[in-house]
């Protein structure tokens, strides 16, 4: 039985390192999709770097301070994104985000930006207090370091 038990183990420390993750959320930037205090399974690149997808929630490590951020990807190589009162366009159509509160951000403006290759434009769903992309720029995918497999509301 024992060697049953730490096959087991080796067998979970190895899906943890390589393939899945649980991660405790400790900022309010993604509200409402997740709230802080939420655990989350992230999905290591290696297995999912061919999903990055708009609206997909990627995993991080922050520009500023090095920790894991998890963001919304908005845009992708190719695409143009700005944003006018509010309001996301996406290649000059106004982006579907229920999960957004418009009036907490009300005119708020970023400028038309094209979505270079290798890289990915991502916000918080919490528009007013997320620090994203519209701070710090656009994302290089090999720095996404997972995938968010469930995050409640999406």
């Amino acid at each position: 039985m024992p060697v049953i038990a730490v096959a087991l183990l080796m067998f979970l420390l190895a899906l943890r390192i390589w393939i899945l993750e649980p991660m405790v959320v400790e900022s309010n930037s993604m509200t409402p999709t997740i709230n802080p205090g939420t655990i989350v399974f992230i999905l290591k690149p290696a297995q999912a770097l061919s999903s990055i997808s708009t609206g997909g929630l990627v995993v991080f490590d922050s520009p500023t301070d090095g920790l894991p951020m998890i963001k919304r990807v908005v845009g992708q190589a190719g695409q143009t994104i700005e944003i006018r009162d509010a309001q996301l366009y996406l290649d000059d159509v106004p982006a579907l985000e229920p999960y957004v509160d418009r009036a907490s951000i009300d005119g708020t403006y970023f400028p038309q930006t094209q979505v270079p290759p290798g890289t990915v434009f991502v916000m918080g769903d919490n528009r007013e207090r997320s620090i994203d992309s519209r701070d710090f720029g656009l994302l290089p995918v090999e720095d996404i370091t997972g995938f968010v497999l469930h995050a409640g509301q999406q």
